[in-house]
């Protein structure tokens, strides 16, 4: 068996931080550890996935993985699973990661465990922690099979500094044209100097209570000092101050920070869901029964048109 793959997240050469995390944590279970990368002209970031502990990278280029499409992907990791066999391939809970790991799961008639915060692997099993219930309670789930199935929460693991021997090893391209059945006409990339909302050490958030455009535009001269992502909750965004992208929540982004700011949120529990897990909660809410209270950290009960300015004239100085 071929130890634990980790799939790499890239785009343009753009590697997401996801993935180191992840290369970090599958060191831990003793075993050999792979990361596995698709596209074109990849051959080349092998030595950043060595650093944080792959033994071996497993590169496959082609014209047909230079944008991700399931069919070609699915076609290409199924023959490198039947030829090497690892022991469990993982991904990141992203867009394409969950959309790459259930699509294989069925290929393969396996099971997946989905948005867990911590795994463990080892002889063929996998066990998986998640959370349930808005982030309430805590589930472990265990996943039997060759290989293991499941996606992991970005900014759950610590990246670490052990490194891998980074052998490159070159399988064979098995997908073809014919496995292309959805194709990318263009990509119109979100320009931001902010971090990516789901991979940022500091997230501030805004929600209703910000009012509009102008309370949003508060939200974020407060991110900009702080080098934070901006989000807002559903209740901001369908109320077009923030586009559907930044939505942190139940049917949006779950981000996970070393701190959230939640002004003007009520902390309803579908927004709990996209946030409880950050590790330091500061809110900011006029209502003293605000739900967001019950899982901050920090809470201040007052007016975000009034402790925004001053906390952004303080940062200043």
């Amino acid at each position: 068996m071929a130890g634990t793959w980790i799939f790499v997240e890239q785009r343009d050469g753009n590697i997401r931080k996801v993935t180191f995390e992840m290369l970090s944590e599958a060191k831990k279970f003793g075993d050999e550890v792979a990361a596995v990368v698709f596209g074109k002209g990849v051959e080349a970031l092998a030595p950043e996935f060595a650093k944080y502990g792959a033994d071996k990278v497993y590169v496959v280029e082609d014209d047909v993985f230079a944008n991700y499409n399931t069919g070609a992907y699915v076609a290409q990791m199924v023959a490198m699973i039947n030829e090497f066999k690892p022991n469990a391939v993982l991904f990141a809970h992203t867009f394409n990661g969950r959309d790459f790991g259930s699509r294989l799961a069925q290929k393969l008639q396996l099971g997946l465990a989905t948005d867990a915060i911590k795994v463990e692997v080892s002889a063929g099993k996998g066990v998986f922690t998640r959370a349930i219930y808005a982030g309430k309670a805590l589930a472990k789930v265990e996943v039997a099979g060759e290989p293991v199935l499941g996606t992991i929460r970005p900014g759950v693991c610590e990246v670490g500094n052990t490194a891998g021997a980074g052998a490159v090893v070159k399988p064979a391209v098995a997908a073809t044209a014919a496995d292309v059945y959805q194709t990318v006409k263009s990509f119109v990339p979100t320009v931001s100097a902010r971090p990516e909302l789901t991979e940022a050490d500091v997230v501030v958030s805004g929600g209703r209570g910000c009012k509009g455009p102008d309370g949003i535009k508060l939200v974020e001269q407060l991110a900009d000092l702080l080098g934070a992502a901006v989000g807002g909750s559903r209740a901001s965004i369908d109320s077009g101050w923030l586009g559907h992208e930044l939505q942190v929540g139940q049917t949006g982004k779950v981000v996970n920070p070393n701190l959230y700011v939640a002004a003007g949120i009520s902390g309803a529990i579908q927004h709990l869901a996209g946030m409880s897990s950050s590790k330091f909660i500061a809110a900011i809410n006029t209502d003293t029964e605000a739900p967001i209270f019950n899982v901050s950290d920090f809470g201040v009960v007052a007016d975000l048109f009034k402790v925004i300015p001053t906390l952004v004239s303080e940062l200043k100085k």
